[in-house]
């Protein structure tokens, strides 16, 4: 495997994206259409992630998926990370708690949580849901930093929040009145609110280290804090059914997802900036969707689409209100 050679950069975060630093000093090596090209499929990667999620249900339990999925990640990435981890394995060691936070709430408890979520709803609910994620960044930026916003990113606030209420209600006043939630969805929003926290946490990471040995240091610790939870689901029974449905969903959940996409993330976002490429998030419900039909055989209702377009109008409101 050969190693990528980026120039000096700094690190930032893409919210809503994946729980991985992206580079954001351009980098004139790749053609723009090449790096948008990049971008999509790394969006594709992650709609795709809930779809497997969502088909492997019954043959891996969801924390065996969430801590396969790390490391696979982890060994794909280590020929590539192992000059930085030798050269910042003090600073590693000394930033180990803000290192132990994140990869606990980006890697353990948000994998594991949508993988649990995905067992009780489908994918179609799960990808929309997690369109909601920019609003509880928001929502926890001001809880935790107090972090002004506007009226008009309020009401953003409220109209995605809208927009999340249709689909866990599924259209139905009475299934909201009667508080029936599906408990699938509750699992994806817990999910989705680890992830926003680990977003918000960003601010807080080791800013000399490298994208590579953050990374690394934070997967591992996404493993330590899964080990347990593992050892328990599999002590109550719950095992791997061997075969090649599971053993394929393992490898796509470890090597798309999360290694690849982080590849790709990164060299995109060094060519057209953070900003720019964050729009293609917007991707991942039409994505979503798209492959739950194609090969799920879900077909979304009305609510989702009214939701959808709540939660996007909310997020576009929120955006203006911020600028």
């Amino acid at each position: 495997m050969t190693s990528i050679n980026y120039p000096p950069v700094r690190i930032s975060a893409t919210p809503a994206a994946s729980p991985l630093p992206v580079l954001d000093t351009p980098d004139p090596a790749p053609s723009r259409a090449f790096a948008y090209l990049l971008l999509t499929l790394t969006v594709l990667f992650w709609s795709g992630n809930w779809v497997v999620g969502r088909w492997i249900r019954d043959d891996v339990p969801p924390i065996a998926l969430s801590f396969w999925r790390w490391a696979i990640a982890f060994a794909c990435l280590l020929p590539w990370a192992w000059p930085h981890l030798r050269a910042q394995w003090r600073e590693i060691l000394m930033r180990w708690k803000v290192l132990a936070l994140l990869g606990l709430t980006g890697g353990a408890c948000h994998n594991a949580l949508t993988y649990t979520g995905l067992a009780l709803t489908t994918a179609t609910n799960g990808v929309l849901l997690a369109s909601a994620t920019p609003i509880m960044i928001i929502g926890l930026s001001w809880a935790l930093f107090r972090k002004r916003l506007s009226r008009l990113a309020w009401l953003g606030v409220m109209v995605s929040l809208s927009g999340v209420i249709a689909i866990i209600a599924h259209g139905e006043l009475a299934r909201l009145l009667e508080l029936r939630p599906n408990a699938g969805d509750l699992w994806v929003l817990a999910a989705m609110l680890f992830w926003a926290l680990y977003t918000v946490l960003l601010a807080h990471r080791p800013p000399t280290l490298h994208a590579l040995s953050f990374l690394a240091a934070i997967s591992l610790w996404g493993l330590a804090g899964l080990t347990p939870f593992y050892l328990w689901e599999m002590a109550s029974g719950k095992l791997i059914v061997p075969g090649v449905p599971a053993f394929a969903a393992i490898a796509y959940a470890g090597i798309f997802p999360a290694a690849l996409g982080f590849i790709f993330w990164n060299r995109a976002v060094a060519e057209v900036g953070g900003n720019r490429a964050g729009q293609f998030m917007h991707l991942m419900p039409a994505f979503g969707i798209l492959l739950s039909m194609l090969f799920l055989g879900e077909q979304p209702a009305l609510y989702h689409l009214v939701g959808i377009a709540l939660i996007l109008a909310g997020i576009f409101l929120t955006a203006q209100g911020r600028a």
